[in-house]
């Protein structure tokens, strides 16, 4: 494989062989990161690796290219706090669910409000304490959260398959969600989906979580 075709990212849809015949996100990332070329490598989480490949997938052949950029920074990030899942989630619906079809947004919040629930346990706080933002969220689609919250108030309490399913189920809706909504910049909404998604989870690696914690002005997270 030739450095020099590798040193100027060009991202196609899907899954490739090799460089020759295109790459995606997650793809260059295991290059850049010495791996086997996978669009799963090791070096990124599984669920923030979902979303990388998702916005990939779902951004148009003309924004595509502004996401390069972000590869390098999703190289190294694999916390394993059982924050990471959940609070991905709920940054990939935060940016989809006031926006996106209403089919969707009834999966949508169905999903952040399960999501929530594992975080308030985590955090020992009510279960039905959430972070603003998925509050915000929320409200701005009454009927779908009316709707999910009656349907979650009769499910099961615990979801020993939400990180397995029903979070990169979620992630995916959100994505393509907003890549099919009738939006004037649905390549912007992916690419900030993304950033969020990749912020999160460096908020979570342990070095990441010691930097917070010493300036905790700079967030707004109750810890």
């Amino acid at each position: 494989m030739d450095k020099l075709e590798m040193s100027v990212p060009v991202l196609s849809r899907g899954k490739h062989r090799n460089a020759r015949k295109g790459a995606c996100f997650m793809e260059f990332a295991s290059y850049l990161a010495g791996e086997p070329w996978s669009d799963h490598p090791a070096c990124t989480h599984p669920l923030l690796a979902g979303v990388a490949r998702d916005v990939n997938d779902c951004t148009t052949d003309a924004g595509r290219g502004r996401l390069a950029p972000l590869i390098p920074s999703v190289i190294g990030l694999t916390p394993d706090d059982p924050h990471v899942v959940p609070r991905i989630t709920a940054r990939c619906i935060q940016h989809a669910l006031p926006v996106v079809s209403q089919e969707r947004q009834y999966i949508l919040a169905v999903a952040l409000l399960v999501g929530e629930r594992q975080i308030a346990q985590l955090d020992g706080r009510p279960l039905d304490s959430m972070e603003p933002e998925s509050q915000a969220a929320l409200e701005a689609v009454p009927a779908a959260a009316k709707w999910a919250r009656t349907f979650t108030a009769k499910a099961h309490r615990n979801h020993p398959d939400y990180g397995r399913r029903t979070a990169p189920r979620a992630v995916s809706c959100a994505v393509e969600g907003i890549s099919q909504a009738c939006v004037p910049n649905p390549d912007d909404r992916l690419f900030d989906l993304l950033s969020a998604a990749i912020a999160e989870a460096e908020y979570w690696m342990p070095y990441q979580k010691t930097t917070v914690e010493e300036a905790p002005k700079q967030t707004t997270r109750a810890r």
